[in-house]
C-alpha cells in the first residue's frame, strides 16, 4: 500500500479522479455559501470558472502535488497514530491545515500573470482559512477513501 499522499493522490491512475474529487468538493462547497462573503466567494468561483475552459480543473491539477506535500506531515502522523478518520483529525488542526494549505495557493496567486483572476482572488483570501476549514472533514474522507 503506498504511503505518502503523492504516491497515493499522484499515481496516475488516481489523480484524475483526485483532481474530479476536488472540483466536486470546491463546487458543493462554494454552493453551500451564504451571505456577504458567500456572495463574495460565489462571484469569484464563478470569475476562475468562467475564465477559461478548463482552467480550474487544470489549476487544482497544477496544485495537487503541492497541496498533497502541505498535507503530508498531517497524514504522517495521522496513519502512525492509527487515526480512524482522516477528517476528523483535519478539522481538529483546522487553523494550522488551512494555513499550510492557504501557503500553497498564496505562492500560485502571487506568481499569476492573469489579473482577473488575482483580483478574484485577493476578494476572498481574508475569509478563506474558515471556509478551507468547513471543508476539511470531507477533504479528509476523500483523501482516506482513495489511501483505503
Amino acid at each position: 500500500m503506498a504511503s505518502t499522499l503523492s504516491e497515493i493522490l499522484l499515481a496516475p491512475d488516481a489523480r484524475p479522479q483526485v483532481v474530479t474529487d476536488c472540483l466536486a468538493l470546491i463546487d458543493q462547497e462554494v454552493s453551500e455559501k451564504s451571505g456577504a462573503s458567500g456572495v463574495a466567494i460565489k462571484l469569484a468561483y464563478k470569475t476562475a470558472s468562467t475564465f477559461a475552459s478548463g482552467y480550474l480543473r487544470g489549476k487544482v491539477d497544477l496544485m495537487l502535488p503541492e497541496l498533497a506535500g502541505a498535507l503530508q506531515p498531517y497524514w504522517a502522523e495521522f496513519s502512525t497514530a492509527g487515526g480512524s478518520d482522516f477528517g476528523d483529525y483535519l478539522a481538529k488542526r483546522g487553523d494550522e491545515v488551512s494555513e499550510s494549505l492557504l501557503a500553497v495557493s498564496d505562492a500560485h496567486g502571487a506568481a499569476s500573470e492573469r489579473p482577473v483572476i488575482i483580483k478574484a482572488y485577493q476578494t476572498v483570501r481574508n475569509g478563506a482559512a474558515k471556509h478551507i476549514q468547513a471543508a476539511l472533514p470531507q477533504l479528509g474522507k476523500m483523501i482516506q477513501k482513495r489511501a483505503g
